[in-house]
């Protein structure tokens, strides 16, 4: 069984030593604002998180999806973004916003879970970001 919450100032440290994207700050500014979700296995352990923000300032946008290797494949990480969804959907919106990289195997869980390729973004001397929307 697990468990999905929004993270909350005790997982800080957690957060700033695992997602290596953002600051200190970002992290504090992101868990006051209900940005960070965790998924915690029956004992509390942290799984993974999804952070987010909003693309044009009104779409909710998942930045990160990451899940504990040892908890992937187990529909942990499928839990977590429909989670998400649900819970943009009841905070009024009817769309939702990710990307990955064309090298990376995510764009295929995204697809999966009914994610359409709307776009992509290149950038010099990186591979092709993929842009995808879903209508939840």
């Amino acid at each position: 069984m697990i468990n999905i919450e929004y993270a909350n100032k005790s997982e800080i440290q957690y957060i700033i030593d695992n997602d290596k994207h953002v600051s200190t700050e970002l992290v504090e500014m992101k868990i006051k604002s209900k940005e960070i979700l965790l998924v915690k296995d029956e004992e509390h352990k942290i799984l993974g998180w999804l952070r987010f923000n909003y693309f044009w300032d009104n779409t909710p946008f998942m930045n990160l999806l990451y899940i504990d290797e040892a908890y992937r494949n187990k529909g942990v990480g499928t839990s977590l973004v429909y989670f998400w969804e649900i819970e943009m959907k009841a905070r009024g919106y009817e769309l939702v916003m990710t990307s990955t990289l064309s090298n990376e195997l995510a764009q295929h869980f995204y697809r999966k879970l009914g994610y359409k390729d709307a776009g992509s973004l290149l950038l010099e001397n990186e591979p092709l970001e993929i842009i995808f929307t879903k209508n939840i």
